[in-house]
């Protein structure tokens, strides 16, 4: 076997893919994208805002809208109309939005209950602002209530006892909440805005890559290439290794570019250097090997990559490559198993959030390596069948 020419056809497949301008955008700047996206959207901590619409310009409306502003919960926008506020809620541009009505200096002060309206969309954050906003306002409603019954019962005015209210309500010992977390948290809060979104993209565009890029074994046997490079002196095998070779070369490329410019761009931390390396090594040597059985199959180059795009997307999903593999339920995590996706998901886990290095991550590798040389075995036998003009199924 001629190790130049092995390294002759694994760098036509490495060249190909410079040239297509396509991939340049979708297997390099479009994982990087989303990675963006994903971090920006999910990552991290995220204040919710609160938009307020204020009828009422009054000193008792004023010091609700401050009590808002104060809760670090969230963050308060003044909008202008209730419409506006509306609009800006239905289109996700504010959490959740809160009306003071006119009058609600005056109905307060006389003892009245003033009607304030809340909207908010139906997701969680809507309602994590609505329980925010009840509290304050509960805060705000008890001082004002106990403010209005001394003034009905004492005649002295409601502004004079607003003021002692206030001094009792501070002098009244603060209720204290503590939260600890039992066990070990799934998701650190040290946890980077992009580290989560960095690894479960890099695993779903270097498989996907790789399950696409066998069209260009199809398209090599239709167009007879490997038909003219049995004609030189190049065996079955040299062609065989520097197809396996270009396929591995590929992947390999496509993922140190991401992690390389996850870091350099968000600061992601890919964890251990050498188990990240193990990680994508041996996931790229099973998506390779993947390719080469889907080459070896397919007749043409729409079937390979059409069925490379759903079967990519497909195994992501179910792997936890969308969805952290963390929420899924028993059932679905036992399914996930079947894909590669999910062993090295959770090895790049245990690197990242929980400091772990390459022996931590042993029994994630071991499964790998089998995903690996059992479609690289089978993906081999296949092409040599086709390469040499055997039938395949």
């Amino acid at each position: 076997m001629s190790g130049s020419r092995v390294l002759a056809i694994a760098g036509v497949n490495l060249r190909r893919m410079a040239r297509d301008r396509a991939n340049i955008f979708f297997v390099l700047l479009f994982p990087m994208l989303l990675i963006l996206v994903l971090g920006l959207a999910f990552g991290g901590s995220f204040t919710p805002r609160l938009g307020v619409v204020v009828q009422d310009t009054g000193p008792l409306a004023g010091r609700l809208v401050a009590a808002l502003a104060a809760d670090d919960r969230m963050r308060v926008d003044r909008v202008d109309s209730e419409s506006e506020l509306q609009t800006a809620v239905e289109r996700g541009e504010l959490a959740a939005g809160l009306v003071v009505p006119s009058g609600y200096d005056r109905t307060v002060s006389g003892g009245g209950a003033a009607q304030l309206r809340y909207l908010a969309r139906p997701d969680e954050s809507g309602q994590q602002v609505g329980i925010t906003v009840r509290a304050v306002v509960g805060e705000q409603a008890a001082v004002l209530g106990a403010a209005g019954f001394a003034a009905g019962q004492t005649g002295a005015p409601f502004d004079q006892t607003l003021g002692t209210a206030e001094q009792l309500a501070t002098g009244l010992p603060a209720v204290t909440v503590q939260a600890s977390t039992v066990g070990e948290a799934l998701f650190p809060d040290d946890l980077g805005q992009f580290d989560i979104g960095a690894s479960s993209q890099l695993l779903l565009f270097v498989f996907l890559t790789s399950l696409v890029g066998s069209s260009a074994l199809v398209e090599a046997r239709r167009l007879g290439v490997t038909r003219r490079m049995l004609a030189t002196p190049t065996t079955a095998g040299t062609i065989l290794a520097g197809e396996a070779l270009g396929r591995v070369a590929v992947a390999l490329v496509q993922g140190l570019i991401i992690m390389l410019g996850a870091g350099l761009l968000f600061g992601v931390s890919w964890g251990d250097p050498l188990g990240a390396a193990a990680l994508l090594g041996l996931f790229a040597l099973a998506g390779s090997g993947a390719a080469m059985v889907m080459g070896s199959v397919f007749r043409t180059v729409q079937q390979a990559s059409g069925f490379g795009v759903l079967l990519g997307l497909a195994l992501a999903a179910l792997g936890g490559s969308m969805v952290p593999i963390e929420v899924f339920s028993g059932t679905m995590r036992t399914v996930a198993r079947f894909t590669p996706h999910a062993w090295a998901n959770e090895g790049f886990a245990e690197l990242v959030r929980r400091d772990g290095g390459v022996l931590d991550i042993a029994p994630q590798l071991g499964v790998l390596a089998g995903f690996a040389v059992g479609l690289f075995v089978l993906g081999a036998w296949l092409l040599r069948r086709t390469v040499l003009g055997a039938p395949t199924a």
